[in-house]
C-alpha cells in the first residue's frame, strides 16, 4: 500500500495520525513480519486495541441502558466486541483493501478473514489510542458502534435472556426457574421447569438439561405474550 493509499484510509476515517507509522503497523499482518521482530506488525496494538474497545463498550452501555444489571451487560458486551463484529467494523472502514500482508496470505483469501479483519481492527483502535488518546479511538467507535448497537447486540440474545431483559424494563424482577420434574436415567435425564414472572400465568419447558428446559420455558412464555416470534 501506498502513502497515498494510507491518506485516503485516514480521510474515510476521519483521523490524521500524527505518527504514521502507526497506522502502518495496525495493518501489518504477521505474515509480513520478520521471525526476530514480533514488533513490526499489528500484534502488540491488538492487544491494547482489545482493550480499549471493551472500556469504550462498557461505557456506552453503561449510559445507554441505566437500569441494566450487570447480568445484563455482559452478554450485549461480550456480542459487541468479538470477532465477527470487529470484523464487520473493519468492512465498513474499507480495512480489507488496506492490510499490508503476504502474497500467500492474500492468495489464501486472507483479505476476507473474519479472525484477520478483526485483528486488524483491534490493531487499528489501539494505534489511535497511542496516537491521540480514547477520545481519538472514541470518535471511530462512535462511527460504527455507537449508531449500530442495538442491531449489534442482538447476537447475545436467547429466550432465557430476553425474557430477563424483558421483565427487567417491565419493573418485574428477574424471572423465577423451578424444576417440576427431573427423571430419567443419568446418560439421558429429563427435566420440566417452569418459569414465573411477576403478574404473569406461568409456562414450562422441558429438555434434556436443566439449562435446555429453562431455555424452553423462557421462549414459551414469550411466545405466549406476543415478545417472541418462534419463527426466529
Amino acid at each position: 500500500m501506498t502513502q497515498a493509499d494510507d491518506r485516503a484510509l485516514e480521510d474515510r476515517l476521519g483521523y490524521q495520525f500524527s505518527d504514521k507509522g502507526l497506522l502502518v503497523r495496525a495493518l501489518t499482518h504477521s505474515s509480513l513480519s520478520g521471525g526476530n521482530d514480533p514488533v513490526r506488525d499489528l500484534e502488540r496494538l491488538e492487544f491494547l486495541g482489545d482493550r480499549v474497545l471493551g472500556l469504550l463498550t462498557a461505557e456506552e452501555l453503561w449510559r445507554r441502558y441505566p437500569d441494566f444489571e450487570e447480568g445484563l451487560l455482559a452478554p450485549r458486551l461480550n456480542a459487541l466486541v468479538r470477532k465477527e463484529t470487529c470484523a464487520k467494523a473493519a468492512q465498513h472502514f474499507d480495512l480489507d483493501t488496506h492490510i499490508r500482508m503476504s502474497s500467500w496470505e492474500e492468495d489464501a483469501g486472507g483479505r476476507k478473514k473474519k479472525a484477520i479483519l478483526g485483528d486488524v481492527m483491534e490493531a487499528l483502535l489501539g494505534a489511535l489510542y497511542i496516537d491521540g488518546g480514547l477520545d481519538a479511538a472514541r470518535r471511530i467507535y462512535e462511527q460504527f458502534w455507537t449508531p449500530n448497537l442495538e442491531a449489534l447486540s442482538k447476537f447475545h440474545r436467547d429466550a432465557k435472556t430476553t425474557l430477563q431483559e424483558w421483565s427487567q424494563q417491565k419493573k418485574l424482577g428477574t424471572p423465577d426457574y423451578d424444576v417440576l420434574v427431573a427423571d430419567g436415567p443419568a446418560h439421558a435425564p429429563a427435566f420440566t421447569i417452569e418459569v414465573k414472572v411477576k403478574k404473569h400465568k406461568p409456562a414450562v419447558g422441558e429438555g434434556r438439561s436443566k439449562r435446555a428446559a429453562q431455555m424452553a420455558a423462557a421462549r414459551a412464555f414469550l411466545v405466549r405474550e406476543g415478545i417472541w416470534n418462534d419463527n426466529e
